[in-house]
């Protein structure tokens, strides 16, 4: 069972996520290096739909949630977590993208 994190945009998304977003972003490398974080991403139209992480365990989700730079500083204005069964899971799934590197 995995746990997936669904965070609702604040309305001011635009203007604040920029100032927040290399802290973000050093939270969920971390939590990725250590195998705790599975995805992670927003949906095509963020502000309206928000964003979603796929995380080990419920324990890894709610303290990756609790210190998050987006959830302290009101980037999220909401978030849930919710337990979730995969079905189907590939044997070798490919490598994320770094996302340093433009695609292209």
């Amino acid at each position: 069972m995995k746990a997936v994190v669904f965070y609702e945009s604040a309305a001011d998304l635009v203007q604040k996520a920029p100032l927040h977003a290399a802290a973000h972003r050093a939270r969920w490398r971390e939590f990725a290096d250590r195998g705790d974080l599975l995805m992670i991403g927003p949906f095509a139209n963020a502000q309206e739909d928000g964003a979603m992480g796929i995380f080990t365990t419920r324990e890894a989700a709610e303290e990756f949630v609790r210190g998050d730079p987006f959830v302290l500083h009101g980037v999220v204005r909401n978030w849930t977590i919710r337990e979730w069964n995969e079905a189907l899971v590939p044997e070798n799934p490919a490598p994320a993208p770094d996302p340093g590197v433009a695609a292209g």
